[in-house]
């Protein structure tokens, strides 16, 4: 058989045959006299056990290892091995389905800045009619984007210290408050004398736990910096005033 022939009959492309050459998986022939390969039944035998091993979900360096051991000794070992894989797989599965059924069928839709935890979610709902105040929209976009970036050890912390900010009308009403003297720096100076009042109002509205202490802040520096980017030079020093009170008080 030629090399197309051979494709054929097992099932593949010319193309798989010669990786499987490169890769050492499947013997190559001698070329003959007239310059083509000649393949014989042994080579069918191996591509289609090729075939099926990769059909299993194998990959090709777990393929080589079953095809070195000419006596399929370890081959029970490595399809356990699979199964086992495909288990874990299939449980992580339920559970993304899980999560993606929880978010879409959460009180109050899901959020712009989605998908986050449902507790996020929640949290953010409750901060719906804030939706007008382009500063709150930034803060739901870093505190979004913070569940994504910190280990997941941090994550819990992180969402509860968000409910504190955020969970009760009264915390709620506070953080309305900063952002809207947030919202009137947008053309401001970083001199203007509003900046300090933002200042002590977001500091106000900042649980202990949301941010880190003073020597890890290093650690966040171009996450801060892009985020300072982002806004007008006068709610940006606000923001760092905020952050130089809450060191204070920690201290």
């Amino acid at each position: 058989m030629r090399i197309g022939e051979l494709a054929a009959v097992v099932g593949v492309t010319t193309r798989a045959v010669r990786h499987y050459h490169h890769l050492g998986l499947l013997p190559e022939p001698e070329r003959r006299a007239n310059g083509y390969r000649e393949y014989g039944l042994r080579h069918a035998v191996v591509l289609a056990r090729i075939r099926r091993l990769t059909e299993l979900g194998l990959g090709l360096a777990e393929v080589r290892d079953v095809l070195a051991d000419e006596a399929g000794k370890d081959l029970v070992e490595v399809l356990t091995e699979l199964d086992e894989d495909l288990a874990r797989q299939e449980e992580a599965l339920r559970e993304r389905r899980a999560r993606l059924r929880t978010l879409l069928d959460a009180e109050g839709g899901m959020p712009a800045e989605g998908p986050v935890s449902p507790e996020l979610a929640a949290l953010f709902a409750g901060t719906a009619h804030l939706s007008d105040s382009p500063m709150a929209a930034k803060d739901r976009e870093i505190i979004a984007f913070l569940e994504t970036a910190v280990p997941d050890g941090e994550r819990e912390r992180l969402v509860s210290s968000v409910g504190e900010a955020l969970g009760s009308p009264e915390a709620v009403a506070r953080a309305g408050e900063a952002y809207a003297l947030l919202d009137a720096l947008a053309g401001a100076e970083p001199g203007d004398p509003r900046v300090e009042d933002a200042a002590v109002a977001l500091a106000g509205c900042i649980p202990p736990g949301l941010f880190p202490d003073i020597g890890e802040l290093g650690q966040h520096d171009n996450v801060l910096r892009a985020f300072y980017d982002d806004l007008a030079p006068a709610q940006a020093e606000a923001v760092r005033r905020a952050l130089r009170i809450l060191t204070e008080e920690r201290r």
